[in-house]
């Protein structure tokens, strides 16, 4: 049974950090694609960003260039997202998932439950 555990969400201040962890298994994780994705309430869940299966390749949504890294530790079956320069329009649920090298969440065959980011001015 493939299981993905986000954990590291919680509040902070404007221009504060967070590092997200993902977890995987029940999958050979060097195998996969993985991203993050976002959701707050009432919208759909957009794309945050995505790393290849060996760590080489990224990929970020514009909104986070240069403020959010997204790596993994394949010896550890874990994706990170580490988060600087933090500003309210961050909060939001942040998911793991596993499968694409894609931004299309359509593509991705596995999902975590949701860390809650919140992020105060």
């Amino acid at each position: 049974q493939v299981q993905l555990v986000e954990s590291g969400g919680g509040l902070v201040q404007a221009g504060g950090s967070l590092r997200l962890s993902c977890a995987a298994s029940g999958l050979t994780f060097s195998s996969y694609a993985m991203g993050w994705f976002r959701q707050t309430p009432g919208k759909e869940r957009e794309f945050v960003a995505t790393i290849s299966r060996n760590g080489v390749d990224t990929i970020y949504a514009d909104s986070v260039k240069g403020r959010l890294t997204i790596s993994r530790d394949n010896a550890k079956n874990t994706v990170y997202l580490q988060m600087n320069s933090l500003s309210p329009d961050d909060t939001a649920v942040y998911f793991c998932a596993a499968g694409g090298w894609s931004s299309r969440r359509q593509l991705y065959d596995y999902w975590g439950q949701g860390t809650q980011v919140t992020v105060s001015s």
